[in-house]
């Protein structure tokens, strides 16, 4: 049965799709024999299930990833680095499959889900550089007769939870750094996307990582079970999550109970401002990017789009124009530029902000619907968009650019900042004093001046305010370790 679902991915490697759980180096399935439906977000058809597992599996893979730490944490940062490196050759390898299996579990196009794949892999690469450059420090003291020394060790077992906008990229983001700091770890994924974790799962075993350090828990009805265990379970040391604000709060008090390390990152509500002085092409090709990447489905899209008066008209016509080019659709039709969204109550809402942005004021430049009955919303512009419309104050997660005009650079740094999330913002503007100004007072984690797109395994990615915490990319090894000072004295 599992081998007949594989083939109907139309992947050249089936073996990559996987119908279990991962548990202590095994594929398993849920103890009570219940299983999740997985549909395809553009066809509406079953793709395959999965278990449903619950408090006992998660325990299990829990007391796996710790049976498994003492050995692992103590191999040398040089084998780890070797055996991501195997990791990270074996996705690229494997782009074309990855990639498709992104496409149908999530909708997104191909392009963009071998991109998916690119972008996930780099993670591997990046974390085992970064395996080797764990450095310590030898601090001088005022007392002569001892030594400080400070090392840096792995935290221990990390519990791991992701979501479906990005399947892969979301895993190795944080699995890539937990395993090159010596971690072993616990993933939960979504429902909605689990055939991309497993595959992962299925390439570190290929790659010679040890049973137990990579286990993958499968769940959607008992996910409040799941994440609670996780966080609550005291030989989880560390917990990193990637999701809506809501629930990272949630998450953030859990794990509270036992003092664990978190990294948050949670909702935004990205500004993307377009300064008279700007490159008006060069501002367009940045929003289409930003705002309609993934169908509009990233914690970093442009949200909200102010437009300085000047080139207010100009940029609301070219923009449209350009949107009136896109083609929705199947993402495995090489026509299709943009995918459905991942299921129908997400469409639902865009339609929503849609909706009431329109009664409130707002003008509809193109596109403001979708066909009933699916998971797709056509590619959609507002204009004239009033500040007590919805989508100002929550974030869409979907194909719509809302614009609002603005006079002074003042005036739209007070409407930028006026949220409680902080993530990410963006600005185009040719003026260098006012790219340093407004990058500053910005109140986000991650600023593109002149650029729609930020992301990049090398850099440290995360926000402020209720946007969550901590960093990922970049330094974030250092999250998934602890500091340790060692006095040397008897000298």
């Amino acid at each position: 049965m599992a081998s007949s679902q594989a083939s109907s991915f139309g992947l050249k490697d089936p073996s990559l799709v996987k119908f279990q759980g991962y548990i202590d180096g095994k594929w398993v399935d849920a103890q009570s024999g219940e299983t999740i439906t997985v549909n395809n977000p553009a066809t509406l058809e079953t793709i395959g299930t999965i278990p449903e597992m619950g408090l006992a599996e998660t325990k299990q893979a829990i007391d796996a990833a710790a049976k498994a730490f003492p050995a692992w944490s103590t191999t040398s940062p040089k084998h780890r680095h070797d055996l991501l490196l195997k990791l990270y050759a074996l996705m690229q390898e494997h782009t074309d499959d990855l990639g498709r299996l992104i496409t149908i579990e999530n909708g997104k196009t191909l392009a963009e889900g071998k991109g998916e794949v690119a972008y996930s892999a780099s993670f591997m690469e990046w974390f085992a550089e970064e395996a080797v450059r764990t450095y310590g420090e030898q601090i001088p003291s005022a007392n002569t007769a001892v030594r400080n020394v400070v090392i840096k060790q792995p935290i221990g077992v990390v519990g791991i939870m992701t979501p479906w906008n990005f399947p892969s990229a979301m895993i190795t983001r944080k699995l890539g750094a937990a395993l090159a700091a010596g971690c072993t770890a616990v993933i939960k994924p979504p429902p909605e996307t689990p055939f991309s974790a497993l595959a992962i799962a299925e390439l570190g075993i290929r790659a010679g990582i040890p049973p137990g350090v990579i286990n993958i828990v499968t769940t959607q009805k008992n996910v409040s079970e799941v994440g609670r265990e996780i966080c609550e379970n005291k030989i989880v040391k560390k917990v990193s999550f990637t999701g809506s604000t809501g629930v990272a709060k949630l998450l953030l008090g859990m794990s509270a109970t036992t003092m664990k390390k978190v990294s948050l990152e949670a909702g935004g509500n990205a500004p993307f401002i377009v300064f008279d002085d700007a490159n008006i092409d060069e501002a367009i090709a940045g929003a289409l990017a930003c705002k309609f990447r993934g169908s509009g489905q990233t914690c970093v899209c442009a949200n909200r789009i102010f437009v300085q008066a000047g080139v207010y008209a100009e940029f609301a016509a070219k923009l449209t124009e350009k949107v009136a080019a896109f083609k929705i659709g199947n993402g495995l039709d090489a026509s299709t530029t943009h995918g459905p969204l991942i299921h129908a109550r997400a469409a639902d809402k865009v339609k929503s902000h849609v909706e009431d942005a329109v009664s409130r004021g707002a003008k509809l430049l193109i596109g403001g619907k979708g066909p009933e009955g699916t998971s797709f919303f056509e590619p959609t512009v507002l204009s004239d968009v009033p500040a007590d419309a919805c989508l100002n104050q929550e974030e869409t997660f979907g194909p719509l650019a809302a614009l609002t005009q603005f006079t002074t650079e003042a005036e739209v740094i007070e409407l930028a900042n006026n949220t409680d999330v902080g993530l990410a913002g963006y600005f185009f503007s040719r003026d260098v004093g006012r790219v340093w100004r407004v990058a500053e007072k910005l109140q986000v984690g991650m600023v593109g001046a002149n650029t729609g797109l930020i992301s990049q395994a090398a850099v440290p990615f995360g926000g402020i305010k209720e946007s969550g915490l901590g960093r990922e990319g970049g330094h974030g090894i250092e999250e998934y370790m602890n500091t340790k000072l060692i006095v040397f004295g008897g000298l």
